[in-house]
């Protein structure tokens, strides 16, 4: 009997966009920076990576939004053309072969508590971290924290676009 991969759905809120991540992320940041609080209009922004090739599209085509960021590089955010809710974006370190999903746009967001919180040193003050997972002043080093499988998947992407 063949074990069907895990799945997990998520959509806007208006139900014009319905996606699927094809297995797990990667990693899942909470991020307390400025410019999430102010793009999100909340303390922070949890992101699931995973793989833009494992965000499948159910339902609806997102419009993708350029975005200023503290890098002055922008990133892209897919948003839904009719409610506007952001669904993952597209950062210009990771490219388009790596999605930044909104964990509150799954059907279950549960499932993806942060694995790490980033950029504290900006976090609201009444935001409570809690004990065993790690938070860092600001950014931090992926091959210290990161899981080996999930450094592999991403090692796997890079590899396949550069000899593409």
């Amino acid at each position: 009997m063949t074990t069907q991969p895990e799945t997990f759905e998520g959509g806007c809120d208006c139900r014009c966009i319905r996606y699927r991540l094809t297995r797990r992320p990667m990693f899942v940041h909470c991020c307390h920076c400025r410019w999430c609080q102010r793009e999100t209009g909340s303390a922070f922004v949890l992101n699931a990576l995973i793989e833009t090739e494992c965000v499948e599209l159910l339902q609806g085509e997102p419009g993708m939004v350029m975005t200023p960021s503290a890098s002055g590089k922008g990133q892209n955010i897919a948003r839904c053309p009719h409610c506007r809710i952001a669904l993952w974006s597209h950062y210009p370190g990771a490219g388009p072969r790596f999605a930044f999903v909104r964990v509150g746009t799954l059907d279950d967001p549960d499932r993806f508590p942060p694995d790490i919180h980033i950029f504290t040193m900006s976090r609201q003050p009444w935001v409570i971290l809690p004990e065993g997972v790690p938070s860092m002043h600001e950014y931090y080093d992926r091959e210290k924290y990161w899981p080996q499988e999930s450094l592999a998947r991403r090692a796997a992407v890079l590899a396949s676009t550069t000899t593409s």
